[in-house]
């Protein structure tokens, strides 16, 4: 019997995945959780052979930074990942933190009770579409700092404004949206948003 948490803000949606994983009868449910912290606490304590962690938690510990915490402290527990937004660049930061899988929420019941246990098999299981999605758009090429201006820029925030937050001058500024521009292949900063944030980069 593979001892399973399930770990979903959204009761109504963590309420069905514990019912769908119950009816399995090689599956047991033995712990929710409604926040990262919380999913790895649950983990440790229940001692579950693999942890369903939604992507989007509420809170200082995202599903994401939960999944690397649970490897930290739960190394027996594999970490398989639900989101219903798939993101190339989501699933490269899952994947850094050590998830043994990444699925979509929209999937088949069947298919995440097999996706539950091929991860505690040991095998790693990715949405296909979404692997393939991640290989074609390279990796994330704007640095830290450059994504910081982008993402004050897609609030609606002026070059000053963009300035005076991130303590640069407004040449600076200037000088760094047009790299993003040019890094992104993008006709105008507008542009450079939407490319940026359909890759999962804001």
């Amino acid at each position: 019997m593979l001892r399973v948490v399930v770990a979903e803000d959204m009761d109504l949606i963590r309420g069905a995945l514990v019912a769908l994983l119950g009816l399995e009868g090689d599956l047991e449910v033995v712990g929710e959780a409604r926040s990262g912290r919380e999913a790895v606490e649950v983990a440790v304590t229940a001692r579950a052979d693999v942890a369903v962690l939604d992507v989007h938690m509420p809170g200082e510990m995202d599903g994401i930074a939960a999944a690397g915490a649970i490897a930290e402290r739960a190394p027996g527990c594999r970490v398989l990942m639900l989101t219903s937004a798939g993101r190339p660049e989501t699933l490269r930061r899952a994947l850094a933190s050590r998830a043994d899988g990444f699925v979509l929420k929209d999937m088949p019941p069947e298919e995440l009770a097999a996706a539950v246990r091929r991860v505690a098999a040991g095998e790693r299981v990715v949405d296909a579409g979404l692997a393939a999605e991640a290989l074609a758009l390279g990796a994330n090429p704007l640095t830290g700092r450059e994504t910081d201006v982008l993402r004050m820029a897609a609030s609606g925030a002026e070059n000053d404004e963009i300035a005076a937050a991130l303590f640069l001058s407004k040449g600076t500024v200037r000088n760094y949206l047009a790299a993003v521009v040019t890094k992104l292949g993008a006709r105008n900063r507008l542009d450079a948003v939407r490319i940026a944030t359909e890759a999962g980069w804001l």
